[in-house]
């Protein structure tokens, strides 16, 4: 403690003469610190663009469910059997994506935890003369756990109630505010075409990432009607389903009307997709090559769905993300680079045009640590003072990217820390060379300038 009071006693006029300098010194001692700033705003903004980038990757992971494969329809349909071209795919049946390829992916894959198939519709929901705009989305009760999907009130529909196609609804929040803002939803009735469905559950509102939707096929539940997949086929529309007289209709000759045949054509997959999570991510690779090759057994050897693994596209969207932030990073840590050979110059410079000064307070008895202390006490601080003001640009900078360019910065600590410290060490780095010349130089020859 001792040791620690005579150091401090002794290098403090030396530390005041620093500021006295830099106070005299007001312009260039701004200009010579703006290097500084500009490269810690510059690291601080990066740092926030990388992590928010991240934190959205997360969430996006978070929206599609952990260890999920989606399984969706195609629009094209290839011929898997490895024979023949197009003309023979015109020869095979495929009945698209059924209840039953859901069904079948349940039980006959043992490293499958959860299945949800999902249809929806776009339908208008009816309750005291208002009319709103919904989707219907038909389910089972695992699609809650599959997409992290939280119940405010109330509760999922059960098994038993899937199984029988009950009419019961669990809605968004949008739906509770525009048709309950007044009064608990639950068992209150909402028309939803000729169906009266009872609100059972109220899901809990949740932030949404507009690009899962579009890259990933994920759309908010708030402006959801969410009932049993069971209950939308039996009591809704069953896209399977082929109404009778048209069949009969076709049968005939195929001729009639031609509404009824464009109806037929238009018969197709039963489900929008099918959710799948498995229990270890380490078997998501191959549990999704299992699920397409049972599919294309299904569906007479013909490609007309699609298996894609959401978290290991995003996983790799965060690697790629990762390797830019750091490319981001050092990019801007060459503009702090830039400011400390900046503070350097401009120190050697000083050192040249205060030569009498040195030689004067080595005539009366400063040593050569004396004036080491001096002149790098002076590149500490405005490098300090550089990189203080640099961290409060970058924050505001951040902010500023978030705003204009809809682009998601998260400011962490450690950010702020990591880009402080560099500004701190790249003054005391680039300094010790002017101080240690300043320290260098002969008195007598000194003072003769």
């Amino acid at each position: 403690m001792r040791r620690i009071k005579y150091l401090i006693s002794r290098y403090f006029h030396d530390v005041l003469i620093a500021v006295e300098a830099i106070m005299a010194n007001k312009l260039k001692s701004f200009l010579t610190a703006l290097g500084i700033m500009f490269g810690v705003a510059a690291v601080i903004s990066m740092l926030a663009i990388g992590r928010g980038a991240q934190q959205e990757v997360l969430e996006q992971i978070k929206l599609v469910g952990v260890n999920n494969i989606i399984v969706t329809p195609s629009d094209i349909a290839i011929d898997g059997s490895g024979e023949g071209g197009a003309g023979e795919n015109t020869e095979r049946f495929s009945p698209g994506l059924t209840l039953l390829d859901a069904e079948s992916i349940r039980e006959a894959i043992p490293t499958v935890s959860r299945v949800s198939p999902v249809v929806s519709i776009n339908y208008h929901a009816i309750l005291g003369g208002k009319s709103y705009p919904v989707v219907l989305e038909g389910v089972s009760p695992a699609y809650f756990d599959l997409l992290n999907i939280e119940i405010a009130r109330g509760d999922v529909f059960s098994e038993s109630q899937a199984e029988s196609g009950k009419p019961v609804a669990v809605i968004g929040d949008n739906i509770r505010n525009r048709f309950f803002n007044t009064e608990d939803p639950l068992g209150k009735y909402i028309k939803c075409g000729e169906t009266w469905v009872q609100v059972i559950g109220v899901i809990e509102r949740r932030d949404f990432t507009a690009s899962a939707s579009d890259e990933l096929g994920i759309s908010s539940t708030d402006n959801k009607i969410i009932v049993p997949v069971k209950t939308m086929l039996r009591r809704f529309k069953d896209r399977a389903r082929i109404n009778p007289e048209v069949l009969e209709e076709v049968a005939r000759g195929g001729g009639g009307n031609g509404d009824e045949n464009q109806e037929v054509e238009e018969q197709g997959d039963q489900l929008d997709k099918i959710i799948v999570q498995i229990e270890e991510t380490e078997m998501l690779s191959a549990s999704a090559n299992v699920i397409k090759r049972m599919l294309l057994r299904r569906h007479s050897n013909i490609y007309d769905f699609e298996v894609t693994v959401p978290e290991l596209l995003l996983k790799q969207q965060q690697k790629t993300n990762d390797i830019f932030n750091i490319v981001l990073g050092a990019i801007a840590s060459i503009s702090l680079i830039v400011g400390g050979i900046g503070i350097m110059n401009i120190m050697l410079a000083s050192v040249w045009e205060r030569i009498r000064e040195i030689g004067t307070r080595q005539a009366i008895g400063a040593s050569r640590k004396d004036i080491v202390v001096q002149f790098l006490s002076e590149s500490t601080l405005i490098s300090v003072t550089g990189g203080m003001i640099g961290v409060v640009l970058g924050v505001v900078l951040a902010h500023v990217i978030h705003v204009m360019a809809d682009i998601e910065t998260i400011v962490t600590l450690f950010s702020v820390v990591v880009a402080f410290g560099v500004s701190a060490t790249v003054g005391i780095v680039f300094g010790y060379l002017p101080a240690k010349r300043a320290a260098g130089q002969d008195p007598v020859e000194s003072l003769r300038h």
